[in-house]
């Protein structure tokens, strides 16, 4: 990373997802934060079953502020699990990241590729027979 500073007096800048990565791993690293340094997965379970249900609540509540806030705390929590899976070179973001969108190309091959679908359900049976096809033949 690239070690950018941030001013807690400034509330007019516009931040992107590599500065959110960056403001993460500040906190985590030297002189950081004592409370995030000494998260780990374990730690963090109980915030993110807490924040997964506060989207949950917000969707259902129709809250389309609080919907926005408690996705960005969602969000926080992938991003701080991916942190610490970094610092122990198990993985990264952009791990992540590859992964997710190599799985969501794979599994939409009726607009990435030739498949035809002609509604929801066969879109859904689709991805779901792509699905246990990856599991068969990971084991």
């Amino acid at each position: 990373m690239t070690d950018k500073k941030f001013d807690y007096n400034d509330m007019t800048r516009t931040y992107d997802f590599d500065d959110l990565i960056e403001i993460i791993s500040q906190l985590r690293g030297p002189g950081g934060c004592p409370w995030d340094i000494k998260q780990t997965h374990d730690s963090l379970k109980e915030c993110l079953m807490e924040e997964s249900g506060e989207v949950l609540q917000a969707i259902d509540n129709r809250d389309d502020a609080n919907l926005c806030e408690e996705l960005g705390d969602l969000l926080l929590q992938v991003v701080m699990h991916a942190q610490i899976a970094s610092e122990e070179n198990r993985f990264t973001m952009a791990d992540v990241i590859q992964g997710v969108s190599e799985k969501m190309i794979r599994r939409h091959p009726h607009v990435f590729g030739d498949e035809k679908v002609s509604n929801a359900d066969e879109s859904l049976d689709l991805w779901n027979k792509i699905k246990k096809r990856e599991k068969e033949n990971s084991i």
